[in-house]
């Protein structure tokens, strides 16, 4: 079937609404460091539709399940979300005529639920100090208790998830460094990102080094984010890819925001500005190369956290 063919309750066809996913700027940093032999770039991911890196995942898992008959009209899409995958499908599954029910922490910002609800997402609000494991356990529960009635989207141990940065993520970056890229920065958090990325462009140029991030401490303020150590590792997750993992600290992520600001006129999340410390840190130990890191959202989610931060 083609995805021009797939046209659910005469809504827009899923080859439309690919033509706004990926294929985001990149944006360089390097006027940050003082090496004149090392360079610093990330990909401004809130540049495509949903406005933030989960459009990818998103979208990739939605055309798989609708290519192969999982999801069809008469079953609604269902997963657990800290926020932003959350809005890429509900931004897809308006569009496509599908339902979607999402489990999130009741703690996601304001910002969050209000998009979500906007673009006409069932939600059921799961427990703040369970994070994004609570609402994993109830949407799985909530799956098995409804087989007939869900489509349950798994983004945390659905494949789709990786191989969309695998099949786009990697590929821009690699075109768009002319292929002299020789860091890939990235945090951890379903992990898609980097391991998709990291895997495609390790078969690309077998050099690159890949850092994977992750917060310092279990009780962060990098939404998205998993501190591993005390979280459940992600099914899709492979460690064999990172050639070293380095530590993030959530105080140091958020005074960057406003330098980040200031400088570029840039107004970043803490999960961006977590990732550009990570590939900032990493240029300050080396002497020559060139670092690629990925932005997943801006700020325009946390305005109530942006008050406190760029105040």
């Amino acid at each position: 079937m083609q995805l021009s063919q797939i046209h659910p309750n005469g809504f827009i066809s899923l080859d439309e609404i690919e033509k706004n996913v990926g294929n985001t700027p990149l944006h360089s940093f390097s006027r940050q460091l003082d090496k004149s032999n090392v360079e610093v770039f990330a990909k401004l991911e809130w540049k495509q539709m949903g406005k933030s890196v989960k459009a990818r995942t998103a979208f990739s898992i939605i055309k798989e399940a609708l290519l192969s008959g999982k999801l069809h009209q008469g079953k609604e899409l269902l997963d657990a979300t800290s926020g932003n995958t959350g809005i890429a499908y509900a931004s897809i599954c308006s569009k496509l005529g599908i339902q979607i029910t999402l489990c999130i922490p009741e703690n996601a910002s304001k910002e969050r639920k209000e998009i979500l609800k906007d673009l006409g997402a069932h939600l059921i609000y799961t427990s703040r100090f369970e994070l994004t494991e609570g609402a994993q356990k109830y949407a799985k529960t909530l799956y098995e208790q409804n087989p007939h009635r869900y489509f349950y989207a798994d983004q945390y141990s659905n494949d789709r998830n990786w191989k969309a940065h695998y099949d786009g993520t990697a590929q821009e970056i690699f075109k768009q460094t002319q292929g002299k890229l020789t860091h890939f920065v990235s945090g951890l958090g379903t992990t898609g990102t980097f391991v998709g990325t990291v895997r495609k462009l390790k078969e690309l140029k077998p050099s690159i080094q890949a850092i994977a991030l992750q917060p310092d401490v279990a009780l962060h303020g990098l939404e998205g984010w998993k501190h591993l150590e005390s979280a459940g590792v992600p099914k899709i997750y492979d460690s064999t890819l990172a050639n070293d993992v380095m530590v993030i600290s959530t105080e140091e992520a958020y005074q960057l925001i406003p330098k980040v600001a200031e400088a570029h006129d840039l107004f970043l999340s803490p999960s961006s500005a977590a990732n550009l410390l990570g590939a900032l840190k990493v240029a300050q130990k080396i002497e020559k190369g060139v670092i690629v890191t990925v932005l997943p959202d801006n700020a325009e989610k946390y305005s109530e956290l942006m008050k406190m931060i760029l105040r």
